[in-house]
């Protein structure tokens, strides 16, 4: 426990950047119709349950043309 609280500075940094990432792919996913691969449905299962490497994924990948 010591540990932890030691490295809580740390760590509640990065928490609130990966929810920041996470909400601003989530609502991205749900507002935007056309992708590169996928669907609206395989995205936002990426995004919610793949932490840090899924909303990077798709910012990279997924993300369709904006029209």
């Amino acid at each position: 426990m010591d540990v932890l609280m030691a490295n809580l500075p740390l760590f509640i940094p990065l928490i609130i950047a990966e929810v920041i990432l996470a909400v601003t792919a989530l609502i991205h996913v749900l507002r935007h119709p056309h992708y590169r691969f996928g669907n609206k449905i395989m995205w936002a299962l990426i995004v919610l349950f793949i932490q840090v490497i899924g909303p990077i994924a798709y910012f990279v990948l997924g993300r369709g043309e904006e029209e």
